[in-house]
């Protein structure tokens, strides 16, 4: 069998190669009507674009590098589903990196992206611990974007979240709501995204004329049974506590567990001193088993990958933009917990 070219597709659309070559590449005023007369030649053909041949012809590249460190984050993984939603819609494919170390295997990383022709490079920063960008990203010579959950120093375009604004938002909607005792629970004393919440947290209390209390701020490693562990001996050493921020979606977990083991239930109610309003952080949609559902501050990562991809393009099309820093604001999504 022959194989299809665009020369066949051109005779059947009934309209010129560099025609079709325009709709293919999605460029030039094509009218509707012509747009759609090229793709109904393609299907009925079955015309495959060799995307690779034609960026080679042009000098140009469809692809765009992605880098991450931790597939067991889920916004990390939620970001990269969204990043590659979006630039799939403009014509782009990803070619995924995951090194392991900022140094030897991340050069290697940029290394191979370069040797495939991606024409720009997205990095998750996986450190919230540190505000400083990889010097490899710094230097990267290709069109760059950095991604972080944290504060980062950098002069290259930068996607962010507001996490002061997220501390805040949940704290003030407690204290409106009646809570005067309200503690927080989670994150390591080093991790810059508890901090930058905690910052939140401590105005929204200042705000409203309410102390801000050590005791009632412990931090915990990020898993289930610490958070349990940390909210029993917090509810021990205070009975008046009625409402707990949550840093994360095991921490929260392991809070409820906590509260059940001293005693207490969850709920909305603030007059009833037996139960604890809970508010947690980050997407938690995927946990719709709990009783009761938990309320949360959203981490937004569709709109952190789409805003990526957007920047991304827009940086490879015009490389001389000014670097851009981008802050993105979680939703309050309140359901039974709060």
């Amino acid at each position: 069998m022959k194989k299809v070219n665009i020369i066949d597709v051109a005779q059947l659309a009934g309209v010129s190669v560099s025609t079709v070559s325009l709709v293919l590449r999605n460029k030039g005023k094509i009218s509707e009507a012509t747009i759609d007369k090229v793709n109904a030649a393609i299907k009925q053909l079955g015309y495959v674009h060799n995307t690779a041949a034609a960026n080679l012809r042009s000098n140009t590249s469809n692809l765009i590098g992605l880098i991450i460190r931790d597939f067991s984050d889920s916004f990390s993984v939620n970001v990269t589903a969204s990043v590659v939603q979006h630039l799939e819609k403009q014509g782009f494919m990803v070619f995924l990196g995951q090194p392991q170390d900022e140094g030897s295997q991340l050069r290697q990383c940029l290394t191979s992206f370069a040797q495939q022709g991606v024409a720009g490079v997205i990095y998750l920063h996986a450190d919230n611990r540190s505000s400083s960008v990889p010097e490899l990203i710094t230097q990267c010579p290709l069109p760059t974007v950095v991604i972080s959950e944290s504060s980062v120093i950098s002069t290259r375009d930068v996607i962010g979240r507001d996490n002061r604004q997220a501390g805040n938002q949940a704290t003030r909607y407690l204290i409106e709501r009646g809570h005067r005792n309200i503690a927080w629970l989670g994150g390591t004393a080093d991790c810059l995204i508890r901090q930058e919440r905690l910052l939140g947290y401590r105005g929204a209390l200042a705000q409203y004329g309410l102390p801000f209390r050590d005791e009632w701020a412990p931090a915990c490693d990020n898993d289930t049974l610490a958070a349990a562990t940390a909210t029993r001996m917090l509810l021990e050493q205070s009975n008046k506590i009625t409402a707990i921020l949550c840093h994360s979606p095991p921490v929260i977990i392991g809070c409820l567990s906590g509260i059940q083991q001293v005693g207490r239930t969850v709920g909305k109610d603030v007059f009833l001193t037996q139960q604890i309003s809970l508010i947690g952080f980050e997407d938690m949609m995927h946990i719709n088993l709990t009783s009761p559902l938990f309320s949360y501050v959203s981490a937004s990562s569709e709109e952190t990958g789409r805003q990526a991809a957007t920047l991304i393009v827009n940086k490879i099309k015009a490389p001389a933009l000014p670097a851009q820093k981008i802050i993105i604001s979680g939703e309050l999504v309140l359901r039974e917990s709060a």
